[in-house]
C-alpha cells in the first residue's frame, strides 16, 4: 500500500528535475539562448531585453517545465578565468549545451580548446550534448552571411574531438538565439535525451 501511495504522490505532486549546463566562450550567446528558452517554454515569463544582456560573470539560473520533466539550466561565465569553475558543476549535470558563435571565426580555435577540455572530463561521460551553432541573425539567412560558419564547418573544425564525444547523444544544430529559431527543437531533443539516460537519474522536486 505504501509503495502505491508513494508512486501516486510522485505522479501527482513531483516532477523529475534535470540539471543542464550552458557552456561556451564569453559573448557566444549563452544567456540569450537561455532567455529564449525561458520565453518559449514558460507561459508567464516576459523575458528581458535581449539587447541589454551583458557578459555573464558567475552564474545565471533558469527553470522550465516540459511535460513531467523540469529542466534547471546553469548558464556559466565563459571567460578564460571562469572556465576553470565549470568542472565544479559536472557531477550534478544531466546534459550540456555548448554554444558556439558561428559568426566569430577568429575565436573558433579558442572555443574548440574549451570544448575539448570540457568533453575530456570523465565526470561527463555519457551526458547528452547539444551544440547550437548560434548566429547573430535568423538562421534562415545563414547562407547570406559571408563570415558565418555552417554546421558542416563546425563539425569539420571539431572533428578530432569526435572520439572524446563517444557514444553519447550529440546534436550539432543551427539556431539563432536572437530570433529564437531552432531553440525549441534543441530543447525538446535535450529533454528526450536526459529522460532516457538511465545512467543519470533525475532529482525529485515537488511541483510548485
Amino acid at each position: 500500500m505504501y509503495t502505491l501511495l508513494s508512486g501516486l504522490y510522485k505522479y501527482m505532486f513531483q516532477k523529475d528535475e534535470y540539471c543542464v549546463l550552458i557552456l561556451g566562450l564569453d559573448n557566444a550567446g549563452k544567456t540569450t539562448f537561455l532567455e529564449q528558452t525561458k520565453t518559449k517554454f514558460s507561459k508567464n515569463y516576459k523575458g528581458m531585453n535581449l539587447s541589454k544582456i551583458t557578459t555573464t560573470v558567475g552564474l545565471n539560473i533558469g527553470t522550465i517545465d516540459v511535460g513531467k520533466a523540469r529542466l534547471m539550466f546553469w548558464d556559466l561565465g565563459g571567460q578564460e578565468e571562469l572556465q576553470s569553475l565549470w568542472d565544479k558543476y559536472y557531477a550534478e549535470s544531466h546534459g550540456v549545451i555548448y554554444v558556439i558563435d558561428s559568426t566569430d571565426e577568429e575565436r573558433l580555435g579558442e572555443s574548440k580548446n574549451a570544448f575539448e577540455k570540457m568533453i575530456s572530463s570523465e565526470v561527463l561521460e555519457g551526458v547528452p550534448l547539444l551544440v547550437p551553432s548560434h548566429i547573430t541573425t535568423s538562421f534562415w539567412d545563414n547562407c547570406h552571411l559571408p563570415n558565418c560558419l555552417s554546421v558542416s564547418d563546425i563539425k569539420t573544425a571539431f572533428s578530432d574531438c569526435a572520439p572524446k564525444i563517444g557514444k553519447r547523444d550529440c546534436l550539432v544544430q543551427p539556431c539563432s538565439a536572437l530570433s529564437g529559431q531552432g531553440v525549441n527543437d534543441g530543447i525538446e531533443w535535450m529533454v528526450k535525451c536526459v529522460i532516457r539516460n538511465i545512467h543519470r537519474p533525475p532529482r525529485q522536486k515537488d511541483i510548485t
